[in-house]
């Protein structure tokens, strides 16, 4: 079994990893955005030439039959150059590549209903709009990189190719403008120093044309589906949300009705019967109330154990650290805890949702190694790394753990879920079984 110490180095690499902004240099996002902008413009005035051309001939011919199928063929095309900037978009706005789900005809369909499928999808009639307006700021944004890298590197090395340079007794440049004398050394050093400003700013231009002409491409091309996506995140979300607490309820439940509550009706019978007993026998009646007292002590032991399954105050007053240790001192089997002590500090406590959820996962984990493992060894890691709480617990067990309806996990998987995160669990047959759950926080 790995070591509680490696687990969590190996859990702090892989979300530093996961970043997409580590190993990106000034130079390589320079030529990433270089190369975005410059050939957007041949792209740009590709689909200008094509979809406008298209378009006008579809509304010319739109009185008779054949304009229908040529303004379908016009958004095809559009569907495709968007795709292409779809694929070129991801490097310079590093995020994730977002396609949407386009209308399609259902199988069997007619010919006409095919054609009409496209002329009636909004993201269609989107994509045209961007292949045809997108020329505009591609020919600004083209317009700058270009003087930007001819300023850079034109002034930067002038110092080499001044001497080639013709000159005339009635040439004037700008260095006698502004007052600095007809010299070699004014003139190189003038060149020379708009160079270096060209350069260094260079990466600060080039970026903001390229997140210009990018940010265009998002907001027609992919801004409709990334709000779909998150509607549709947003309603599993609470999907999740209220399975999980309906879970919670009917366990809460089960539980009231399994264990306190049968104790008070055992209770509420021994005192009946020590009612009775009190004149005919006293000293049986003292022995019942003994046993009635136990029976609200046991009561009372299991009602705190129920409330520190939903709110324990220890979690309210001390934070997450502390809460777990007391979680993991109740274990019935040895449990080696590893916790960043920075979660129990006023600065880097988590917010209380994120919290509960974090101290339930344990809790619920805990409670199905105890159960249903059968391990002799258990062992917990609670981290935070890039704005996300990652918990791993790991048992040697005999494995076999599923998120499945109708198990534990499942529930399990629901709270994690509403909370904007997920749960994997790794379980082979015979063990060893691992559950990590990644909180954004």
């Amino acid at each position: 079994m790995p070591s509680v110490e490696n687990m969590t180095t190996t859990a702090t690499a892989v979300g530093a990893g996961a970043d997409p902004d580590a190993g990106r240099s000034v130079l390589r996002q320079l030529a990433i955005d270089s190369g975005y902008v410059l050939l957007g413009f041949p792209l740009a005035l590709a689909s200008f030439i094509v979809l406008i051309v298209g378009f006008s001939l579809s509304a010319g011919l739109m009185v008779t039959v054949t304009g229908l199928p040529i303004l379908a063929g016009t958004l095809f095309a559009a569907r495709s150059f968007a795709d292409i900037e779809r694929l070129r978009m991801p490097a310079v706005l590093r995020q994730p590549r977002v396609r949407p789900n386009y209308r399609t005809a259902e199988p069997g369909a007619s010919a006409w209903r095919r054609i009409f499928v496209p002329i009636t999808d909004a993201q269609s009639w989107l994509d045209l709009a961007h292949g045809i307006l997108k020329v505009i700021i591609s020919i600004g944004t083209f317009v700058i990189t270009v003087a930007w890298w001819a300023g850079a590197i034109g002034g930067s090395l002038y110092w080499a190719y001044d001497w080639t340079l013709p000159t005339g007794p009635n040439d004037e440049g700008l260095h006698e403008l502004l007052g600095l004398g007809d010299t070699p050394v004014a003139r190189i050093g003038l060149n020379s120093a708009l160079g270096v400003f060209f350069l260094i700013t260079l990466p600060l231009v080039v970026r903001g044309c390229a997140m210009m002409q990018a940010s265009f491409g998002r907001a027609l091309l992919t801004g409709v589906a990334e709000m779909r996506n998150r509607i549709t995140v947003l309603e599993e979300q609470k999907r999740a949300a209220v399975s999980a607490e309906a879970t919670a309820l009917r366990r809460l439940e089960r539980d009231i009705h399994d264990g306190p509550q049968q104790r008070l009706v055992r209770l509420a019978m021994d005192l009946s019967r020590a009612q009775q007993q009190l004149a005919s026998d006293p000293e049986a009646a003292r022995q019942t109330l003994d046993e009635a007292l136990a029976q609200t002590r046991d009561t009372l032991a299991e009602l705190r154990a129920l409330s520190r399954g939903i709110a324990p105050p220890i979690l309210v007053d001390r934070g997450l650290p502390s809460a777990l240790a007391a979680l993991a001192g109740r274990g019935l089997i040895p449990i080696d805890l590893t916790v960043d002590p920075q979660l129990g500090t006023r600065d880097g406590r988590p917010d209380p949702a994120v919290e509960s959820t974090a101290y339930f996962v344990v809790a619920e984990a805990l409670t199905n190694v105890a159960k249903h493992s059968r391990a002799t060894e258990c062992w917990l890691a609670v981290t935070r790394a890039d704005r996300t709480l990652q918990i791993v617990v790991i048992d040697d067990g005999e494995g076999g753990a599923h998120l499945s309806k109708g198990h534990g996990l499942a529930g399990l998987a629901d709270r994690v879920h509403a909370n904007d995160g997920t749960l994997s669990v790794l379980s082979p047959p015979g063990g060893p079984t691992e559950i990590r759950a990644d909180l954004p926080c």
